[in-house]
């Protein structure tokens, strides 16, 4: 994917820094940095979400049900097609199954994110919003309070744990709210404790 390429060009950029080709090094340098990064694997999810949601095949199950069931009246009489009729004819599956079906393949569930204001300006600092599910697994994150500010960052992230896999946590991330709960003034052990 995405992220192969990536890890191939930065193989390559890292010859020609070592050669100080002009403009590698910077280059080198925005190819590695952690948002580029975190955004590919988002994008690389995101991709991959896309490959194999189910689609319906139709949108009006009902409506082709009530066809099928003309079609088999006009059909030779044999045991299976009585049959056939006999079950898309049911209440129970028109009014419950096809239904059901029906009202989900017309609704969009996809996430709708409010569009971005266009004065945000170049230096502002920018927050993510992550949602991890972590079930009975750790986090794979260690956090501290910073020397100088006193924020809750995150100290580091265990290669292979659930916040590495996510690519959504970074080391010197501060952390502003935990599971809707703020943090400011909570020290390191009650933050681990909402964890």
């Amino acid at each position: 994917g995405v992220s192969h390429v990536l890890t191939l060009a930065l193989q390559e950029l890292s010859l020609l820094c070592k050669r100080d080709v002009n403009g590698v090094g910077m280059l080198y340098d925005l190819l590695r940095s952690r948002w580029l990064q975190a955004l590919l694997k988002i994008y690389e999810c995101l991709q991959h979400y896309l490959g194999k949601r189910p689609a319906p095949v139709t949108l009006q199950a009902r409506a082709l049900s009530r066809e099928v069931v003309e079609l088999l009246r006009e059909a030779p009489q044999s045991g299976e097609i009585k049959e056939l009729r006999r079950l898309l004819r049911s209440p129970h599956f028109k009014a419950a199954l096809l239904s059901a079906h029906d009202t989900v393949a017309q609704k969009d569930f996809e996430p709708t994110l409010p569009p971005l204001p266009d004065n945000i300006p170049e230096n502002e600092e920018a927050m993510r919003i992550v949602c991890l599910v972590k079930n009975n697994q750790p986090l794979g994150a260690t956090i501290k309070r910073h020397e100088v500010t006193g924020d809750i960052t995150v100290a580091r992230v265990i290669h292979g744990g659930l916040a590495d896999r996510s690519g959504l946590l970074y080391a010197g991330d501060k952390l502003v709210e935990v599971n809707g709960v703020p943090v400011e003034g909570l020290e390191p052990e009650q933050v681990i404790n909402i964890l």
